[in-house]
């Protein structure tokens, strides 16, 4: 998982790719293919 200050750039990346707010933390998670997955926060 990447750690990126900047989360918008990796929502781009991937059409399966979606942002998610969990316990104050940004994420990136992708079903479809995992290595797109990134965290900030």
């Amino acid at each position: 998982m990447k750690v990126k200050s900047s989360i918008k750039s990796l929502k781009t990346r991937h059409a399966a790719c979606q942002v998610v707010r969990r316990k104050g933390r940004v994420y990136v998670i992708n079903k479809v293919d995992p290595r797109f997955k990134a965290k900030a926060g």
